[in-house]
């Protein structure tokens, strides 16, 4: 029996496995970072021991300061979560020869399963996608197998998964570029630029297999997850079951990842993940030896409580006897909360979380490792909470998960919340007529309108006016302007007291009356709408229908004053460090043209031209740390020579 568990991870997956080790009598040990010394899933665990210094993400992947951590608490088991060290078959071995309870699969699994190159060529009777996985790893013969292969074709990190290392090559001319990018990246992320080259499968689905394997020699399916709607080439959006598969071909997946499952002597949880192509043939890709950061969905559906099937399979119990009788019931949907900007190519954001409020009701559950207060820092994956809706019927799930989505609350940071209930709300969505090139298909639902709404300028303006200053105590009878600031645009409200507890409101010419009913509701000439704003010094963080705006209070913006950046600078859009500079001053580039390459959580981020014109100036070298909004170059406008 289990009776104190180290979870070496940290966020929402190691605060979830807490929740269920305190419903089955576990103590729990969490490992942090400088960096995580106050976060949540520190403290929900019992006992919490520090592994490391900031920069965090090191840390969790210190195996001796993971195993040392056991021997101070006196854990007996260790569960890895997903991410870091969770499909790393050296600290499985290591936790094992700690005579520790490994919670997962075995190392020779994870270890096989690990490596793209040699999954494919190992497994027997199970259809792959055409491609090369071979020995050679030289520019010559990877570029031969591509020609050989034809485009589009995919260049792939062997050992990883989740979009990091991958490239899509649709002429030739660019595959020696895509080749270096993602040996780059595959080297950096999983320290193995190993790589292999698959054939593009046109607008197929990405649907995988939950599999469960006991020490028993058995294994079972849990139906299927749809994981298509993805950018760059993660999920955002997760449901089960699809609505590509009806039973029979279910069960022909299902067959073929138990298949899979019992090849290896599988045990533990873990995930089989097909291509599905518009013909209903499937091609397995790959399979994540972990728990899923989408296992949710199976858990709603199926009834199920996954980590804790993991722990007591690892506890020595029997599927027949944890598992007897598995139902589906209903439709389950996640959507994933990333802190990231949609309308900039997805680029992470980061910083201060000043108001995070969750949503509740019948049918939602909430995973996150996030707080009022905590940092969104550049040291981990973007993703930072979990929605899920569970209803009778897929229409009714999405209903339910878009409403949560509307009532949840995240202000300090730039997040992905409205682009999901764009996705949510499109035809071809709810229809379930989609594959992994629909947000690619979808460019307009990364886009917010262009124009703040007017209820978001105004209540913004008169939180200035409540909290920036005391002139309406001390002049209460004269009007007082306040000026903001939303991207290149300025907005000058003036703001005068109306009586009874509301104001005279005018922008752009027009007088409303304005009032406030409560904390975030505001009425402009009798039409109410939620408002949700936090003030940090000149920045007003606020957020309606979704949409978060960051706004600049400007108070008062002298006469003549430029609020227009300078055309001719390129900004960093997120903390990062330069990995490669491919621009030279002097030199004359066409919009679009890759100036610079930055590398910022686990994932490279191309800077290009936004404009044709000439480089005038390069701030910073290969090497160095930036932080968001500096200058990184200086692009004149101009015609070649």
């Amino acid at each position: 029996m289990i009776r104190t568990l180290l979870i070496a991870n940290r966020g929402e997956v190691a605060v979830r496995i807490c929740r269920t080790c305190r419903d089955l009598g576990i103590a729990t040990v969490a490992v942090y970072s400088d960096a995580d010394a106050e976060s949540p899933h520190a403290r929900a665990a019992d006992e919490a021991v520090r592994i490391g210094p900031a920069p965090a993400a090191e840390s969790y992947l210190n195996i001796p300061a993971i195993l040392d951590a056991t021997q101070r608490s006196g854990a007996d088991a260790v569960h890895p979560g997903f991410g870091f060290l969770a499909e790393n078959a050296a600290f499985a071995q290591a936790v094992i020869d700690a005579g520790l309870t490994w919670v997962g699969p075995t190392p020779a699994a994870i270890a096989a399963m690990g490596d793209k190159r040699r999954a494919k060529r190992l497994l027997r009777d199970i259809p792959v996608v055409p491609g090369y996985s071979g020995e050679d790893q030289s520019d010559a013969a990877l570029a031969m197998a591509a020609d050989e292969i034809g485009v589009p074709l995919l260049v792939k990190a062997a050992a990883g998964g989740g979009g990091k290392g991958m490239r899509r090559v649709d002429d030739l001319a660019d595959f020696a570029s895509a080749l270096r990018g993602a040996r780059r990246e595959a080297e950096r992320a999983f320290g193995d630029g190993t790589l292999i080259l698959e054939r593009y499968v046109a607008q197929p689905r990405h649907v995988e297999i939950q599999i469960l394997g006991d020490r028993h020699g058995a294994v079972i399916a849990l139906g299927e997850r749809e994981c298509s709607i993805q950018r760059r080439h993660q999920k955002i959006i997760e449901e089960t079951p699809s609505p590509a598969v009806d039973d029979a071909l279910r069960a022909r997946m299902s067959a073929a990842a138990v298949s899979i499952g019992q090849q290896l002597g599988y045990v533990s949880a873990g995930t089989v993940e097909f291509l599905l192509d518009a013909d209903g043939q499937f091609y397995f890709i790959e399979m994540n030896t972990r728990l899923q950061v989408e296992h949710p969905v199976t858990e709603l559906v199926y009834g199920v409580d996954l980590v804790a099937i993991q722990l007591q399979i690892a506890e020595g119990a029997a599927l027949g006897d944890l598992l007897p009788r598995v139902e589906r019931r209903g439709h389950a949907v996640e959507a994933r909360i990333y802190a990231e900007d949609p309308a900039n190519d997805f680029l992470p954001s980061t910083g201060s979380v000043q108001r995070w409020t969750a949503p509740t009701g019948a049918g939602i559950r909430v995973d996150s490792g996030i707080e009022t207060g905590g940092e969104v820092t550049v040291h981990y994956d973007p993703m930072i909470a979990k929605i899920i809706a569970h209803a009778p019927t897929r229409a009714e799930a999405l209903r339910r998960l878009d409403h949560a989505l509307g009532e949840t609350v995240l202000l300090g940071l730039r997040h992905n919340i409205a682009f999901l209930r764009r996705v949510l709300r499109h035809p071809e969505f709810a229809a379930g007529a989609f594959d992994t090139d629909f947000l690619a298909r979808q460019p307009v639902l990364s886009m917010p309108a262009s124009d703040p709404p007017l209820h978001a300028v105004i209540g913004a303006a008169l939180r200035c006016a409540d909290l920036g200053t005391e002139r309406f105590r001390n002049n209460p009878y004269r009007p007082q302007r306040q000026t903001l600031r939303h991207g290149d645009r300025s907005f000058e409200v003036l703001i005068d007291r109306a009586g009874g507890g509301a104001f005279r409101v005018t922008l752009d010419g027009a007088a409303r009356i304005a009032r406030w009913s409560g904390e975030n509701r505001l009425t402009l000439d009798g039409h109410t709408r939620r408002v949700e704003i936090v003030r940090s010094g000149t920045a007003l963080w606020t957020q309606i229908d979704s949409e978060v705006l960051a706004l600049e209070w400007i108070d008062p913006l002298p006469a003549g004053q430029a609020v227009r950046e300078s055309a001719g600078s390129l900004r960093a859009p997120m903390p990062g460090q330069i990995i490669k500079v491919e621009a030279e001053i002097g030199q004359f580039v066409l919009k679009g043209t890759i100036l610079l390459v930055m590398e910022a959580m686990k994932m490279e981020h191309r800077i290009s031209a936004p404009y044709d014109g000439t480089v005038t100036a390069i701030h910073f070298n290969q090497g160095q740390t930036v932080q968001q909004g500096v200058t990184l170059i200086d692009l004149q406008a101009s015609n070649p020579s």
